[in-house]
């Protein structure tokens, strides 16, 4: 079930290092009030000369900045109202009700009729539902929003007939003389790929039909009118492929409630506020830049200070459990990928080879192959296992164009890779300091909620029965004995041996596939790695790939749309800003700056505009901590602090201020 009210648990303190995932409150965060609540009277001595506080100044010079405030107060009691309503609705998935799932098939088809009443050339293709609604797909002439508005009406009028949903079972040449008959050649092809008989065909009234398996609501009266929406239409390749005809296919959301609709717009309104793409670009955090290619990232300054902060976190973690550095090439000589086998099964996300020397290299689309050097570059005693290697290692797939997606489908990016090489009987306690670590790092950034899985032995499998059923077993035993609750995957294992994936779920209570476990009976043996046991014979050693965070990319994607950008104050990439009143004090912010720089701290002077402005500017840019410097701050060497939540903090010492950015960056508490 997917529980709205945890929409919003994650941003709601910037100061906050990791948000209470857990609980069953909600919150949106709380907008800065750019003012103290004395305005009024501080404005009726505005003719008067300069106050001596900071805070007094900017109460003085903020008309503005009130006007800002009381507008953010108004969105903000909106919001809050509007999440108090939707934070209550759970809104049901296609597994956890069979009426929704055959609501939303049946709205397919009813889009689908919907569009050939009105334009009769249209040809149908396939109409599936989906997570959260369902999709038709049409060869016909582009759509426009006006069009959808037409369809949509045109479906209202079909609902409300309340046409029976009919049931009717032919024999594969009556099938194909009905196809023929009404000129559809994408049903041809269906009907082409569909080995079970007899066909099945769903009519609507007397009126449509299409071939399906069902199911599907007993009228069209079944499905509420208020709780259905067309969302958008977009282009999609016949088959996905790109040499095949351009479709159109629309979007639609269906519910069974009008307020299950209600609450998924608002939903995906406070998905839109949060998209990672708007974001980094608001916030100068990273660009695609289409003159150097598609999907592949540049990391602006303050992205690529998060990043560091990001990596000298996972390689701290990482030396004190065990782990040995790596760093390897971005490139290989092809021989490489033929033995690892990724030639031969993963040939179509790889890049084209290079010829260097009349030699052929290849760009790596792992880092996999290049640990097992390292490990094949001695022999290994049994008394070495278990061997830790870890890596930030950028790897290069190929994904068509129409896949790329921000940070979230890229062609180039870092993987957080660590391979470790132990024993049979150590694989229980690798497993489980895996899982130990995994949940340390996560935690950090602020995810406490998991989704696992744990993918058992399929049908094609290399190695045999008995290493199977111990790997297997260590894996469960890992997930049992760390208590997290976990479902069977039966058969969804890899080919080379069982896995534990780990999907993390952010402030929306979106799933994010992250973390990866698996057993690798494959690559040992085509790389024909061995130790000395305690006989002096050579044997096999068990390896495990394993990734926490998975690409480092994807990684701040999630952390931006997770925090909507409000990162805690120890991940910020600026933690404080220092804003004079006027110019008179600026050379004493650059001071102030300074110091806070060599204490570690990430601080930058902003001026050359109107307090107000400035403070706006700053939460714009989702700055934590604002040091307001006006004449008495300079003539007691002192700062006046706002938070970007917590509001005026009050007058205090660059060394107090110095320490308590310290401490909350240390302990990732408040401020």
């Amino acid at each position: 079930m997917f529980i709205l009210h945890r929409m919003a648990m994650a941003a709601s303190n910037s100061l906050l290092s990791t948000p209470p995932l857990r609980s069953s409150v909600s919150h949106f965060p709380k907008r800065l009030v750019s003012i103290p609540t004395c305005c009024q009277h501080a404005n009726m001595k505005k003719k008067k000369k300069m106050h001596t506080t900071a805070s007094s100044v900017i109460a003085t010079e903020s008309s503005e900045s009130a006007t800002l405030s009381q507008d953010d107060n108004v969105k903000t009691k909106k919001t809050t109202t509007q999440n108090e309503k939707t934070d209550k609705i759970v809104l049901p998935t296609n597994e956890s009700s069979e009426k929704l799932l055959r609501v939303r098939h049946t709205c397919a088809h009813v889009m689908a009729m919907a569009v050939q009443k009105l334009y009769p050339d249209a040809k149908v293709t396939i109409g599936p539902w989906i997570e959260n609604g369902f999709y038709y797909d049409f060869d016909m002439e582009p759509l426009t929003d006006k069009d959808l508005k037409r369809i949509k009406k045109e479906m209202e009028r079909i609902i409300a007939r309340n046409l029976p949903l009919v049931r009717e079972e032919v024999t594969r040449d009556e099938a194909q003389r009905r196809i023929e008959a009404i000129n559809e050649p994408y049903k041809m092809e269906i009907l082409e790929n569909i080995k079970e008989d007899p066909i099945t065909i769903y009519h609507i009234g007397n009126e449509w039909w299409d071939l399906c398996a069902g199911p599907h609501v007993e009228s069209t009266g079944n499905i509420n009118k208020k709780a259905v929406e067309l969302e958008s239409v977009a282009g999609a390749y016949w088959r996905g492929d790109e040499k095949k005809p351009m479709l159109q296919r629309i979007y639609g959301t269906a519910w069974e409630e009008e307020d299950q609709l209600k609450a998924y717009i608002h939903f995906k309104e406070e998905a839109k506020r949060r998209d990672h793409r708007r974001l980094g670009q608001d916030l100068d955090l990273f660009s695609i830049q289409e003159e150097a290619g598609g999907g592949l990232v540049f990391w602006h300054p303050k992205g690529a200070i998060v990043r560091h902060i990001i990596e000298d976190s996972w390689k701290k973690i990482h030396i004190e459990r065990g782990y040995d550095l790596l760093y390897t090439p971005h490139v290989a000589r092809a021989d490489l990928w033929k033995i690892s086998g990724h030639l031969d099964f993963y040939k179509e996300n790889m890049y084209d080879q290079m010829n260097i020397e009349d030699e052929l290299y290849q760009l790596r689309p792992m880092n996999c192959p290049y640990h097992i050097l390292v490990y094949k570059r001695k022999l290994n005693s049994y008394r070495d296992f278990p061997i830790r290697v870890a890596e930030l290692g950028t790897v290069y797939r190929y994904e068509l164009s129409g896949s790329l997606h921000g940070l979230f489908r890229v062609r180039g990016f870092t993987q957080d890779d660590a391979h470790i090489f132990c024993l049979e009987d150590q694989i229980k306690d690798e497993i489980r300091g895996v899982l130990d670590l995994t949940e340390e790092i996560l935690l950090q950034f602020g995810f406490s909620n998991y989704v696992v899985n744990l993918s058992t032995r399929p049908e094609k499998a290399v190695g045999g029965d008995d290493i199977w059923v111990k790997a297997t077993s260590a894996l469960r035993d890992a997930l049992d004995d760390k208590g997290w609750s976990y479902e069977i995957d039966e058969g969804g294992g890899a080919f080379y041996g069982p896995k534990i994936d780990l999907k993390i779920e952010d402030a929306l209570g979106r799933k994010w596939q992250c973390s990866t476990i698996q057993v690798d009976f494959n690559l040992p043996q085509r790389f024909d790695i061995t130790y000395v046991d305690s006989n002096s014979e050579k044997k096999r050693p068990i390896m495990i790939h394993r990734a926490v965070l998975g690409s480092l990319e994807r990684f701040f994607g999630v952390l931006i749309e997770h925090y909507a950008g409000d990162f805690p104050l120890w991940l910020s990439p600026i933690q404080a800003r220092v804003l004079p009143v006027t110019d008179t004090q600026l050379q004493y912010c650059n001071e102030v700056t300074k110091q806070l720089k060599a204490n570690g701290i990430r601080a930058e002077v902003c001026h050359g505009e109107r307090l107000p402005k400035l403070i706006r500017n700053g939460e714009k840019q989702r700055i934590p901590l604002m040091a307001v410097v006006g004449p008495k701050e300079v003539e007691m060497q002192t700062v006046t602090v706002r938070s970007r939540f917590g509001g005026e903090l009050g007058t205090m010492t660059i060394d107090d201020f110095t320490s308590r950015i310290k401490s909350a960056t240390e302990n990732r508490t408040f401020f």
